[in-house]
């Protein structure tokens, strides 16, 4: 029996609610004598620079409503089986809920009482962080983003496969004063089982003779890694409910708080129950979730932008962009919806980006006046945690500027105007101008914190989570599972056993063949 009964769901462009969304998105225009300001979480999210009317808004709320939305945030946070590909939750709101069920809470006070006890015999001046995606990500874009809280031991982080990864990490450390902290979900991932081999070999010609003493796992499969040698003590577990890109709120966040505080990882924690909150509660006009997946929609399917970029005026989130890359991306990648049909319209965006105001001597140049052109997140944040105030203020203002120009545009009539004044050449004002110019007219969102705290970025993480299951739920898609990245893996483990030697394959392209052949005599 299947987890979706196929004519239970329609396809997305053959709902009117759509095509009434589409219609009033085409004919909108943007409201620049509008305020679109949403509170939430302590965040406030500036949608005034989105094409916007009443009509929008209002076929906005039908087509949320054609979809079940009330019914599915319910089942999300209720801990149903959302996921139905997979035929399991996707309940990574429980990980940081204010009274979780009992397993959780189990693994959160081991995970204090490990830092704790860390901290109080002074171990570990270094933890040596391995895994890979979700396991990764969310664990470098908090350690750095939270930095300021004050570093108690060096964190270093393996993910590539590749041995200069693991070389740079090890490289000026004391083996006998490391900690290995090892994430992988299924503890089947090549990568990072690979990477942790190497690892437990540095140790072990160090003179270590018990290495998986200085080992820590975190895993739903906790058996795997004590089969391996991990002490029972040093195994923390997750479970399948818990998606990876989903996972920093759960015993993942284990090396941040041995690198900046258990303090940090808890207070993240409580600004995504904050923004859970609100998600759970506010009203279609006011929920910041459900406001930014219309957005993202209208953007993406209607208007044909292709791609978001991400542009945090903090330096501190300079891993925000791939954090948000990989939740994005590996979620809404999809072009199948719940009844196994072609979606019918375009899906998810490239996420890329970088902070400002770097990302504005980089591809800002391409976002002004490019022929494609992108829609921007732009973050910033309202007080500075230093005391270069003067500093602060022109970062907010390159913010709030490029936002503006993005939207207005420029004159080429003003801009004619001032070099004639400068004395130009009629003729060489009128063609400068034309390369001068700036279309505008570009849409973007504003979201501001207050400051970069653990709980405003727990806040705007959580926003992202919610945005992106909205997303799903209009196209119809499931943004829990990855099979797409599930078969290059697949294929992978086989080329390696032709590389080998220990298999012969004639399926390959001729190319890849190619490779393979000249790879494998070169060994």
């Amino acid at each position: 029996m299947l987890p979706l009964d196929p004519a239970d769901h329609v396809t997305l462009p053959q709902l009117p609610e759509w095509q009434a969304f589409r219609f009033a998105v085409q004919n909108a225009s943007f409201c620049t004598d509008e305020l679109r300001l949403v509170e939430a979480a302590g965040l406030t999210i500036d949608l005034s620079a989105h094409v916007t009317s009443p009509a929008t808004r209002e076929a906005a709320a039908a087509l949320l409503a054609a979809r079940g939305f009330e019914q599915a945030r319910k089942a999300l946070l209720a801990g149903e089986h959302v996921n139905k590909t997979e035929d399991r939750a996707a309940w990574h709101t429980m990980l940081r809920a204010a009274e979780p069920i009992d397993a959780v809470a189990r693994e959160h006070r081991r995970v204090r009482e490990f830092v704790q006890r860390a901290d109080a015999q002074g171990q570990w001046k270094a933890v040596i962080h391995i895994g890979i995606g979700g396991s990764d990500w969310g664990v470098r874009l908090a350690t750095d983003a939270c930095s300021g809280s004050g570093a108690r031991r060096t964190l270093k982080f393996v993910a590539n496969i590749d041995g200069h990864a693991l070389e740079d990490a090890i490289l000026g450390l004391d083996p006998k004063d490391a900690l290995i902290v090892v994430t992988s979900k299924s503890f089947t991932t090549t990568e990072t089982l690979a990477n942790l081999r190497r690892a437990v070999d540095w140790l072990t010609q160090a003179g270590i003779e018990r290495p998986y003493d200085q080992v820590v796992a975190i895993t739903a499969r906790p058996e795997a890694a004590r089969a391996l040698g991990v002490p029972a003590a040093q195994v923390f577990e997750f479970w399948d409910w818990v998606g990876g890109r989903y996972s920093l709120w759960s015993a993942v966040g284990l090396p941040v708080a041995m690198a900046v505080g258990i303090d940090v990882i808890e207070g993240i924690r409580e600004g995504a129950a904050a923004m859970d909150a609100h998600f759970a509660q506010a009203p279609i006009d006011e929920n910041a979730p459900a406001q930014l997946a219309l957005a993202g929609v209208a953007n993406r399917s209607v208007l044909g932008y292709g791609s978001l970029s991400i542009a945090a005026y903090d330096a501190r989130l300079q891993f925000l962009a791939p954090y948000l890359q990989q939740l994005d991306m590996e979620s809404l990648g999809k072009s199948v919806d719940m009844a196994g049909n072609p979606v019918g319209v375009s899906t998810g965006p490239s996420v890329w980006g970088m902070p400002g105001t770097d990302g504005q001597h980089t591809f800002f140049q391409w976002l002004h006046q490019g022929t494609d052109g992108a829609a921007v997140d732009f973050i910033m944040c309202r007080e500075a945690d230093h005391q270069w105030t003067e500093e602060h203020a022109m970062l907010l203002a390159n913010c709030l500027a490029q936002r503006q120009t993005l939207l207005q545009g420029t004159s080429a009539d003003a801009d004619r105007t001032g070099m004639l004044a400068q004395g130009m050449a009629p003729d060489m004002a009128e063609w400068l101008s034309r390369h001068r110019r700036h279309q505008g007219g570009r849409p973007s969102t504003l979201i501001v914190l207050p400051r970069l705290t653990p709980y405003a970025l727990g806040a705007l993480l959580a926003l992202y989570e919610h945005k992106i299951f909205v997303q799903a739920l209009i196209w119809g898609i499931n943004p829990f599972d990855q099979w797409g990245v599930e078969a290059g893996k697949k294929m992978a483990s086989g080329i390696l056993q032709e590389l080998h030697g220990q298999a012969r394959s004639t399926a390959h392209d001729l190319s890849t063949q190619h490779w393979i052949s000249v790879l494998t005599a070169s060994r």
